[in-house]
């Protein structure tokens, strides 16, 4: 088998940050790299999930709603990826900006109910808005 593009890029030299990861298709696939990779600092399970909870609220909530196809985790838990259409960098870091202003202002976990949510009892708040917090201030760096 081929091995796919995000596997072909040598994690040791991925930095935190905001990273244009690929486009196919129309569709631009951005890399919100929290955590330095293979550092031995990751997300936590619960913080994850809460994260991808959170911020898929607010920016399907955005004015940028109908650019926005897809937010989810990394499976190793140093970011997160985001898939837009029709947003160049500058657009995408305004956005997140934003966004992560919005979700500093959560008290509660939107979707968190059994109904909601296939794991809901997986869920951490506070370490999740230490997260958003910190990669914040990354992006303000940029």
């Amino acid at each position: 088998m081929d091995r796919i593009p995000s596997f072909s890029k040598n994690h040791d030299l991925l930095e935190q940050g905001l990273h244009k990861s690929m486009e196919m298709h129309g569709v631009t696939t951005w890399d919100l790299r929290f955590k330095k990779p293979n550092a031995g600092d990751y997300i936590t399970p619960s913080a994850l999930h809460t994260i991808e909870h959170i911020l898929a609220t607010v920016l399907r909530n955005s004015d940028k709603k109908d650019d926005v196809i897809y937010f989810g985790p990394m499976g190793c838990r140093t970011g997160f990826y985001l898939l837009t259409v029709n947003l160049d960098y500058a657009q995408v870091l305004e956005l997140l900006k934003q966004c992560f202003l919005v979700a500093l202002t959560f008290k509660e976990v939107p979707g968190s109910r059994r109904e909601e949510c296939g794991n809901y009892l997986e869920h951490d708040l506070d370490g999740a808005l230490k997260e958003i917090g910190a990669y914040l201030e990354i992006l303000r760096l940029i």
